[in-house]
């Protein structure tokens, strides 16, 4: 009589869908101005610790491409869009509260 071993299964359990995305980020601001310096670095900081090698982003001053805020259709400065994935968001201000840009994102 021969006796049925079980054999044992390895599942791959997949990390959560967020962790495998790309980002597509972008970041309008308008020139030197106080803000605008604090939302870049606090937006490359956000983007390093939370999206590290899966980012994208861009930097635009409006001084210098005053028809993207028409394009865009900018009410706020700065302002970060996540592009891409889909839905598109946006986050409005510095970007010095962290939980509230993922949370505004959907990052987390």
């Amino acid at each position: 009589m021969s006796k049925k071993v079980a054999t044992k299964t390895t599942i791959k359990i997949e990390t959560d869908e967020i962790s495998r995305k790309s980002f597509v980020l972008r970041l309008i601001i308008t020139g030197i101005l106080p803000n605008s310096i604090r939302a870049v670095a606090n937006a490359k900081a956000i983007c390093e610790k939370y999206l590290t090698g899966r980012y994208e982003l861009e930097i635009i001053d409006i001084y210098q491409q005053p028809s993207l805020a028409l394009e865009e259709q900018i009410i706020a400065i700065p302002v970060l869009i996540k592009k891409l994935p889909l839905p598109e968001e946006r986050v409005i201000g510095d970007l010095s509260d962290t939980k509230m840009v993922l949370d505004g994102l959907n990052l987390v």
